[in-house]
């Protein structure tokens, strides 16, 4: 018998946004500054490239030369005021200089108070992604709820709903992993 609501299509659908809401939470992450000099640091930065907005990548390479440098080598050197531009205007806190050749940027240490402001900002974002994965649970209960009115046997929802409830558990657990991961690293001095 063919029910109205397919529950493992909104099982993996919940699944999938909830994946997502981990990754994105990973990418934002990745933004939040810890103490040594990552190529990811400049990951939002965007170039003005002959009147278009495009990554940094797209116009130079980036490599950590030590804990506390990046060197930002443009494939055209007449970009190099361009770049050091945008980093500035990035508003990531770094003061570029140029050689002639590239870009570089000296990563200042963080102090105790950036450390903590840092960690309230990794902990921020980790609510977000706890949010959206909330939403998902609540679209997919709504969803499965919606079921049993149209005719949705009790055992079948229920275990939607328990298998929904296990993939919230799951996630959540893996935010907690990613924030206690970032707090460690911009902690450690």
């Amino acid at each position: 018998m063919k029910h109205m609501i397919d529950t493992r299509a909104i099982i993996s659908q919940t699944e999938d946004q909830m994946r997502k809401a981990v990754a994105h939470l990973e990418q934002e992450l990745t933004k939040v500054r810890a103490g040594a000099a990552n190529p990811s640091m400049l990951d939002s930065v965007k170039v003005d490239y002959y009147g278009s907005m495009v990554p940094l990548s797209q116009v130079a390479t980036v490599n950590s030369g030590d804990a506390r440098t990046l060197f930002v080598k443009p494939w055209e050197k007449k970009m190099i005021d361009a770049i050091e531009k945008a980093i500035i205007g990035a508003n990531l806190g770094f003061n570029p200089s140029n050689n002639g050749e590239s870009v570089i940027i000296n990563v200042p240490m963080l102090t105790e108070e950036r450390r903590k402001a840092l960690v309230k900002s990794a902990h921020a974002e980790g609510e977000h992604a706890r949010v959206s994965i909330r939403g998902f649970r609540q679209k997919a209960m709504e969803a499965i709820k919606g079921g049993k009115k149209d005719g949705l046997p009790e055992d079948t929802a229920k275990d939607a709903e328990e298998q929904v409830e296990k993939l919230t558990g799951i996630h959540n657990k893996k935010v907690d992993e990613h924030i206690a991961l970032k707090e460690k690293d911009i902690m450690k001095v």
